[in-house]
């Protein structure tokens, strides 16, 4: 049965209100204690979204990353800079056109999105510790009911995932995806 089928015909305006509202809340402390425990390491988070942009979609040009960053190319020609001084990245030339620079990941850059999730799993299995046995498995089934009203979600309207460039058109992590594509979720 598709979740959708299972919902009641008229949810309250104000209980909506009331998740919206406490989601967001929660999501943003822990994106605030994420953040901050990340940039006492010296990672930036939009160090950390580029680089992880660039592990999961491969090389890409100076003008694309520009995009997606929304910002001019002299500015990211200064961020490029400051994660290549780092170490994070790598400048290469294209095989094809040896006129345009392609920036990829380093394996450096790697190995720091490799401590940042080894960062984001302790602190989220240090939150749900605090959770009893029962209320961790009906957290369970909700987040499951969360992601299947997502995709079905995405289904239904696939330009509400168009603009992202991690995500598919049709609302999938476009790594989650290719991971259970190869049978390794």
């Amino acid at each position: 049965m598709r979740l959708a089928e299972a919902r009641p015909a008229a949810l309250s305006p104000d209980l909506v209100a009331d998740i919206i509202t406490q989601f967001r809340t929660a999501m943003g402390e822990l994106r605030c204690v994420s953040s901050r425990r990340m940039l006492r390491r010296g990672v930036s988070i939009s160090n950390l979204y580029l680089a992880s942009v660039l592990a999961q979609h491969g090389e890409m040009p100076m003008s694309r990353i520009a995009d997606l960053l929304d910002v001019s190319l002299s500015a990211t020609t200064g961020i490029i800079d400051r994660m290549e001084e780092r170490g994070l990245v790598e400048r290469v030339r294209d095989p094809i056109d040896r006129r345009v620079v392609l920036v990829r990941v380093s394996a450096a850059g790697r190995e720091m999105l490799d401590e940042v999730e080894v960062l984001k799993q302790d602190l989220l299995e240090s939150i749900l510790k605090r959770l009893g046995p029962d209320r961790l498995e009906a957290l369970t089934a909700v987040v499951t009911d969360l992601r299947t009203a997502v995709r079905e979600a995405a289904e239904a309207d696939p330009d509400l995932f168009a603009d992202h460039p991690t995500h598919d058109r049709g609302g999938r992590h476009r790594a989650a995806h290719d991971a259970s594509a190869e049978g390794h979720s």
